[in-house]
């Protein structure tokens, strides 16, 4: 009779598990599906007619949503790309999205929409296309625009220079930089000045050392006639990348050109941002990952890191045990970009026999 009780008992203990595996599985399917690019406050207005059609507004707040989210995460050159996305397109790769707001005012109809988009299939396509997608992450930077015309040996900074007073009036919503700029200081301007003849070497570390920023961008404009040459020290990353431009007939006294010319720079910044943080989406390391499954708060924690990562392309569960649950995990980028990735989430792994057990460090 012990024998039996036993047998019955141990049964019991293994229902249990497979029950709690079985649940696991459930929620990390829809855990897996999660991620998403989101997009807010898509607004689109238009006169309300007799064959107004609300559906069609919608599609276009739909493209609108899909063109804002290219701007962030593709390269200016790549953009062009993607400009042919059919609507059927755009609406299959639609995770949700909600109406905010919709009213009427003289006539005219005005839609608020927020719209979600799936990752896996953004990422989809746009390797299609040959593109390589960026992590749309925002970066401060602090910026010292500098104008020097060379006709009259003169440099202008903060208010004196358009530049900088300007620069940051006509922000886009899906710029990722934030542009810092320095705070009036005679001292700066004294510095600048002394260093007219030697601005491309000099370090400005006086200026830089005031603020707690420590990646910078240091851009001259230089104006010879009707000639422009833009010198631009990017210093991220402990590393100076340096850019020469070029522009002709620019009219600073011209407010649409200035904005114009603005617009142009601000491009070679983000263009060159998004080339720090490019994901490579033909390259998917395939990771086989086993975690204990007898805490779920860890295997919740777990799930959820790998849902918000925006390198992984994909996982789930494809076994599991009354110890452990087997992930498979599809990694956009190398075996050491990932031991990485998580050791900044306070994880670690040990290899055991071609299988990567995870580790959360104390």
């Amino acid at each position: 009779m012990k024998f039996i009780s036993l047998l019955n008992n141990l049964k019991l203990l293994y229902n249990f598990f497979l029950f709690l595996s079985l649940i696991i599985i459930f929620f990390s399917t829809g855990k897996s599906q999660a991620k998403t690019f989101s997009i807010n406050d898509i607004e689109i207005s238009t006169p309300f007619e007799i064959n107004f059609n609300k559906n069609k507004i919608i599609d276009e707040g739909f493209v609108k949503a899909f063109n804002e989210l290219i701007l962030s995460i593709a390269q200016s050159k790549d953009q062009v790309k993607l400009k042919n996305t059919s609507i059927n397109q755009i609406k299959g790769m639609i995770e949700t999205f909600s109406i905010i707001e919709e009213k009427f005012i003289d006539e005219i109809y005005y839609l608020t929409l927020n719209v979600s988009f799936n990752k896996k299939n953004i990422f989809d396509l746009l390797e299609s296309k040959n593109v390589f997608a960026s992590l749309p992450f925002k970066k401060n930077f602090l910026f010292i625009p500098i104008f020097v015309d060379q006709n009259k040996n003169q440099v202008s900074i903060f208010s004196e220079n358009k530049l900088f007073t300007k620069w940051n009036l006509d922000n886009k919503k899906y710029s990722l930089i934030n542009y810092i700029l320095p705070t009036q200081d005679l001292e700066d301007f004294s510095l600048i000045k002394r260093n007219i003849n030697n601005l491309e070497t000099y370090d400005f570390k006086e200026i830089i050392n005031k603020y707690n920023i420590n990646d910078h961008i240091i851009m001259i404009v230089y104006k010879d006639n009707n000639k422009i040459r833009v010198f631009n020290k990017i210093f991220f990353n402990q590393k100076n990348n340096l850019k020469n431009l070029n522009f002709t007939d620019i009219n600073f006294n011209n407010n649409e050109e200035i904005f114009k010319f603005i617009d142009n720079l601000k491009i070679v910044f983000e263009d060159f941002w998004k080339s720090q943080n490019q994901i490579n989406t033909s390259v998917k390391l395939s990771l086989n990952i086993s975690i204990a499954n007898s805490n779920n708060i860890k295997i919740s924690k777990f799930e959820k890191i790998l849902s918000d990562m925006d390198l992984i392309y994909n996982f789930y569960i494809y076994k599991f045990d009354n110890k452990n649950n087997f992930y498979k995990v599809f990694f956009n980028g190398t075996p050491d970009k990932f031991l990485e990735v998580m050791s900044d989430k306070n994880y670690n792994f040990e290899i055991k026999n071609k299988i990567w057990v995870l580790n959360e460090k104390s």
